[in-house]
C-alpha cells in the first residue's frame, strides 16, 4: 500500500506523505484488529464524501446569512429612529452605557453598518456543483489546516519539521518558461509539429512533419516588404506558398512578396506565408530514437530504456518520455537513471523526466524492475520542446519592395511534438 503514496521507501517520502499513509492505515487496522479491505476500498473510503459535512456547511451559512438580514435590519430600524429624533427636535435614543459615555443611535448604527459591509467584503464565490457519477469527493474535515496548526505546535516545541515543498519533483520547481520575445514591428512565428510512430523492434512506420511560416506586422508603414529565405535543407521536404505570394520570385530568388507589389500585407494579423511538409519511413531521420527493452525475469521484469538524439543541431528542451506500468503492482524499482523520473501511480505510468537532450547529452539510459509482461511497458511516448526547428528553413533578412531598405524584425522558432509513440 505504501507504493501507492510514497515514490520510493525513504524518510523524506514517507515525511511527506505521513498523513495519508496514517489515513489509509486506520482503514486496515480497527480495535487492534486488521480489517478484510483491499487497496481501491481503501481508497474509496479515504476519498469518501461526508454528508454530515455538507449538512453542517449548509447550516452555518444559513445562519450566517441570517444573522447578516438581521443586522442590516436593526441598523436601518436606529438610522430611522436617528432621522425621525432630528425632524422632532429631540436627542438621539442611546444604548446602555454609564453616565456621558452611552453611545449615540447613530453612532452605533454607522458601526454596525460598517461591521456588515467589512463581513460582506471577503465573499467566496460558490463552488460548482459536483456532477453526478463517480469523482474524487469531498475529504472530511479541514485537513490543511489540522497539518498546518499541528506543524505549528512542534516548531513551537523546537522540533525541525521538514517543508512540504523540500519534497517536491525538481522538475516541476525548475520549469522552464519561454522568455518574453522583443517583437519588433514585423515578426516573424515559425512552427513545426512532428507526428512520428515506431515499431518496438526497429523501423520506423510513419513520420510526417508540417512547418509554416507566420508573418505579423504591426506597422502599416512596413506593409510593402520582400522575405529572404534561406533553406538549406537535405530531406527534401515539399515548400508550398500563400497563393498571393509570388511564387516564380519565390522559385528563383527565394524572396517572399506579394504578386502585386503594390498592395501591402495586412496589418496586426498573423498571415501565413509558406507552409511546408515532410513525410518518410526513412529511420535515419527520426529525430531522437528511443529503444525500450523489457526482459522477463523471476520476479516480473526487468526494463532497459535508451535515447539517442540524431539531428545534433537541434535542442530539446522539457523532453518527457512515458511509460506505462501494469496496474496494482506498486512502484518501479530504479537501477540506474541519466536525469529524473516520476511515478504516477493514478495513472500507472513512469515518466522520464530530462531537461535538456542535445550534441553534448545526445544519449542516456534508463533501468528499473516491476511486476509485469512486456507487453504493459507499451506504448511509450515522447513530448518535448525545442527553439530550433528541424528543417531548416530560416528567415535571413527583410527588405522593403522600394529601395531594397533593410527593415528590423523578430523571429520565433518553435518545434513541438504533437504525436510520438513507440508501439
Amino acid at each position: 500500500m505504501i507504493p501507492e503514496y510514497c515514490r520510493a521507501l525513504e524518510e523524506n517520502e514517507i515525511s511527506d506523505h505521513c498523513f495519508d499513509l496514517i489515513f489509509a492505515f486506520d482503514e486496515i487496522v480497527a480495535l487492534g484488529y486488521r480489517e478484510n479491505v483491499n487497496l481501491a476500498q481503501i481508497r474509496t473510503f479515504t476519498e469518501m464524501d461526508s454528508h454530515e459535512e455538507k449538512v453542517f456547511r449548509a447550516v452555518r451559512e444559513t445562519q450566517e446569512r441570517e444573522a447578516k438580514a438581521e443586522m442590516r435590519r436593526k441598523a436601518k430600524e436606529l438610522q430611522q429612529a436617528r432621522r425621525d429624533a432630528e425632524r422632532m427636535g429631540k436627542k438621539a435614543p442611546g444604548f446602555g452605557g454609564f453616565g456621558s459615555s452611552a453611545v449615540s443611535g447613530g453612532s452605533t448604527a454607522a458601526m454596525i453598518t460598517e461591521t456588515i459591509i467589512e463581513t460582506d467584503k471577503p465573499k467566496v464565490a460558490p463552488a460548482p456543483a459536483r456532477p453526478s457519477g463517480p469523482s474524487k469527493a469531498l475529504k472530511l474535515g479541514a485537513k490543511g489546516k489540522e497539518v498546518d496548526n499541528f506543524v505549528d505546535k512542534l516548531k513551537s516545541e523546537g522540533e525541525t519539521v521538514m517543508s512540504s515543498n523540500m519534497g517536491k519533483r525538481t522538475s516541476e520547481a525548475t520549469k522552464v518558461h519561454a522568455p518574453l520575445i522583443n517583437m519588433e514591428s514585423v515578426h516573424m512565428k515559425i512552427e513545426e509539429k512532428i507526428s512520428l510512430t515506431c515499431g518496438r523492434d526497429g523501423g520506423l512506420q510513419n513520420m510526417e512533419l508540417h512547418g509554416m511560416i507566420m508573418l505579423r506586422i504591426s506597422d502599416d508603414k512596413f506593409g510593402r516588404i520582400r522575405l529572404h529565405v534561406e533553406n538549406d535543407d537535405k530531406k527534401g521536404v515539399q515548400l508550398q506558398t500563400h497563393p498571393n505570394v509570388d511564387k516564380k520570385l519565390f522559385t528563383a530568388e527565394s524572396l517572399i512578396g506579394l504578386k502585386n507589389p503594390e498592395k501591402s500585407f495586412p496589418v496586426n494579423s498573423d498571415v501565413g506565408v509558406l507552409k511546408w511538409r515532410l513525410q518518410t519511413t526513412e529511420e535515419s531521420f527520426i529525430p531522437l530514437t528511443i529503444n525500450c527493452w523489457p526482459s522477463e525475469s523471476g520476479n516480473g521484469c526487468d526494463v532497459n530504456i535508451e535515447y539517442e538524439l540524431q539531428e545534433d543541431n537541434l535542442e530539446l528542451n522539457d523532453v518527457v518520455i512515458t511509460i506505462p506500468l501494469p496496474a496494482g503492482v506498486g512502484a518501479p524499482v530504479i537501477g540506474e537513471i541519466d536525469g529524473e523520473y516520476r511515478h504516477d501511480s493514478r495513472r500507472n505510468t513512469l515518466e522520464w523526466c530530462l531537461p535538456v537532450v542535445d550534441a553534448k547529452n545526445k544519449s542516456g539510459s534508463l533501468e528499473f524492475s516491476i511486476a509485469g509482461q512486456p507487453n504493459d511497458f507499451f506504448p511509450v511516448q515522447v513530448s518535448f520542446i525545442s527553439k530550433k526547428n528541424y528543417c531548416n528553413i530560416q528567415v535571413t533578412k527583410v527588405t522593403q519592395v522600394d529601395g531594397n531598405s533593410p527593415v528590423r524584425f523578430s523571429t520565433e522558432t518553435t518545434f513541438l511534438v504533437d504525436k510520438y509513440e513507440i508501439l
